[in-house]
């Protein structure tokens, strides 16, 4: 009996192996599947694309459809064939990437761009409110779109998410281009930024202990150089020596202080940003004229005006230049130096937004579930929802929570 019970066990889970119990069914697509649009960038020497190949298979995956024009990734050294590869749509139409329902770009739209958008539309990218005209922020109303500005997204610890990772990415290169800028190939000093046995260490003063600060510290740091970091913060001094893990330098503006550690350094490095309007310029003329010859000055706030009385905005082909036989290095958008390492940066922050817009059936649901993206949604179906640009432009200003109880 107990050898039939053997048999017979034996005979079902032979059949349980050779029948599957389940038989496997398509993988239907989304409901709410989104098409994404990715244009070219044509603003000056703007390198970085918002999504890379490996993101556009994962949003492909997903059930979504990835619409990317001709040349987009190129400056980052992305081909088109391994965007196709990865399952995106190649278009040399620029129009016909605007037909998508969600653009995702680094600089923000033209006047030309915005012209191709279509109502209902959702954008996501920079909104640079320092540059910004009342003109061109009503062309977008117009079109009644729904407009992230990307530098005012928040990630679950309030930090802002684009701002930081672009700031760590620029500190670490400023540092970089201080040592190109130092070496005699350059016509600067001929030093080794840093220093080893028997040479003493070149000397680096960093203006701002924010996030660029702090990673020129790291970096320079990390190579030899002996650093010293003024702001006018204490907590922000205490929380940059906490971050580094070593003691350095720090000091407040003490202008006399100050003065003397710019005279006789080798690198300066300028980082100090505004929460409005134009940075504070802490350096004057004349100190820069007592500088060292050929030492290197590096004004990373040139884009908010510069902290520097002797700065002037220059650009990647033409990217520093002379004043009293200082060499001065001015170019406001550092990040895209590095185009590739940016645009993954940025693809890390961008696809996780995509996927749950998607997930969650739509940007609202996005918005009301994740405080730090609706903080920085600023128009929704072409009403302005920003308090900041609605009080800069003196444009009226209307809640989300009225405007989608008026939709119900």
């Amino acid at each position: 009996m107990a050898t039939g019970l053997r048999e017979g066990m034996a005979s079902i889970a032979q059949q349980g192996l050779i029948q599957p119990k389940e038989a496997m069914s398509e993988i239907s697509k989304k409901n709410n599947s989104l098409y994404i649009g990715i244009p070219k960038e044509i603003s000056f020497q703007e390198n970085r694309i918002a999504l890379t190949p490996l993101s556009v298979a994962l949003l492909v995956n997903n059930g979504h459809k990835v619409i990317i024009e001709s040349g987009a990734g190129v400056a980052a050294n992305f081909s088109d064939n391994e965007y196709s590869e990865q399952g995106a749509i190649i278009s040399f139409n620029k129009k016909e990437v605007f037909d998508a329902d969600i653009i995702v770009k680094i600089a923000p739209p033209t006047v030309g761009e915005i012209a191709m958008m279509h109502k209902g539309q959702t954008l996501i990218s920079a909104l640079q409110m320092g540059g910004l005209k009342e003109s061109y922020l009503k062309a977008l109303l117009n079109k009644k779109i729904n407009a992230l500005c990307f530098e005012h997204i928040r990630d679950e610890g309030n930090i802002l998410s684009v701002v930081r990772s672009m700031s760590e990415i620029v500190g670490a290169t400023s540092i970089l281009i201080a040592a190109e800028y130092l070496s005699n190939v350059t016509g600067g000093k001929g030093l080794m930024l840093g220093g080893f046995t028997g040479v003493p260490p070149t000397e680096i003063v960093i203006l701002g202990a924010g996030t660029v600060g702090e990673y020129a510290a790291r970096t320079a740091i990390s190579l030899g150089a002996e650093v010293k970091v003024f702001d006018s913060s204490i907590y922000r001094l205490r929380r940059l020596q906490n971050n580094l893990g070593t003691r350095v330098f720090t000091s407040v503006m003490q202008p006399i202080v100050l003065s003397k550690a710019i005279t006789t350094c080798d690198v300066v490095i300028g980082a100090i940003r505004a929460s409005h309007g134009r940075s504070p310029c802490v350096v004057m003329e004349e100190t820069v004229a007592r500088m060292k010859p050929n030492s290197v000055v590096i004004d990373v706030s040139i884009d908010q005006g510069g902290c520097f009385e002797t700065s002037e905005v220059t650009n990647h082909k033409n990217p520093v230049f002379r004043k009293h036989d200082v060499i001065h290095y001015c170019v406001p958008n550092i990040a895209s130096r590095v185009p590739r390492t940016a645009s993954y940066a940025l693809t890390n922050i961008f696809t996780p937004i995509l996927i749950d817009i998607g997930d969650m059936g739509g940007l609202m649901n996005l918005v009301w579930s994740k405080p730090g993206i609706r903080e920085a949604l600023y128009i929704y179906q072409g009403h302005l929802t920003s308090k900041d640009l609605a009080n800069m432009f003196n444009l009226p200003y209307k809640d989300l929570d009225l405007i989608v109880a008026a939709n119900q």
